[in-house]
């Protein structure tokens, strides 16, 4: 059965029914690797269930009525790294590459392609040289921010972009009520002031304004907080759904599975969530 943890929330997602993903084990991250080492190097928490769509009702279940304590769970200990030197450095140097496999970025771009919309004022936190956005899709006010002013000079479909450390200075240089859309590309798992960020998030999101999270099983584990690199795919989930929920400013989160040939390549799961209208 799923590990007990010290978390309070790990310790609750451990005796809900999800536990009855008996097998999945605390995913084993690595750093990213050029695409011909992906197949090697699976998480054991997406190969361990043989049938593909049984990974898919777990994972699009973990959000389904879920039961979060009354209050902020986590301890600062739950988000230190193993690399706490300034986030500056890590991302100094330009890195021109997918962080997930090619079949996982087109699983991405078709998301978008279903749930962006022509007109859209879309922020793309974490960014970089490439947002996934789909070619044909047509954007309004398209703005990156992210830590290396090179990737983002390099993102042809941003209509602006800003570079800032979100660890050091967690809040954005936006006006209230500024976006349709904020997204974050397999990053959030870096961000070790959630609260904060997600708070950030609502603030600049229009009532009725969608935050589209995407997340896989690869990251920098050396800057990959610690409670990330502790738990599997499904508790992934469940963390994230609680930082919406604990911003108190969201519509319950859902997840989708995504992922384009489990097993095969990288896993994607997306959770969203509408600003709240009122």
């Amino acid at each position: 059965k799923i590990m007990m943890r010290s978390s309070q929330l790990l310790t609750l997602l451990a005796i809900r029914p999800l536990s009855l993903a008996s097998g999945f084990s605390p995913a084993r991250t690595s750093t990213f690797l050029p695409a011909h080492h992906h197949a090697s190097m699976r998480s054991s928490s997406s190969t361990n269930l043989s049938a593909a769509s049984t990974m898919k009702e777990l994972a699009e279940g973990v959000l389904k009525n879920p039961t979060f304590p009354p209050e902020w769970p986590f301890s600062p200990a739950d988000f230190e790294r193993q690399d706490e030197s300034n986030d500056t450095i890590f991302y100094d140097q330009p890195r021109l590459v997918y962080h997930i496999d090619d079949s996982a970025v087109g699983a991405l771009t078709k998301y978008y392609a279903d749930n962006l919309k022509d007109g859209d004022d879309v922020l793309d936190i974490c960014s970089s040289w490439v947002s996934h956005f789909p070619k044909e899709w047509k954007g309004g006010n398209v703005v990156g921010l992210g830590m290396n002013e090179y990737e983002l000079s390099q993102n042809k479909q941003l209509s602006s972009f800003d570079v800032r450390d979100l660890n050091s200075e967690p809040s954005f240089p936006y006006e209230d009520n500024s976006f349709d859309k904020v997204t974050c590309v397999v990053s959030v798992d870096y961000l070790n002031q959630p609260k904060e960020i997600f708070e950030e998030i609502a603030r600049v999101l229009r009532p009725g304004g969608e935050c589209i999270i995407s997340m896989s099983n690869r990251c920098f584990p050396t800057k990959a907080y610690r409670i990330w690199l502790q738990t599997n795919d499904l508790e992934h989930i469940f963390i994230v759904g609680s930082f919406f929920h604990y911003s108190g400013k969201f519509d319950l989160a859902t997840c989708e599975d995504v992922s384009p040939n489990p097993g095969k390549s990288d896993p994607l799961f997306i959770l969203k969530a509408a600003k709240k209208s009122a």
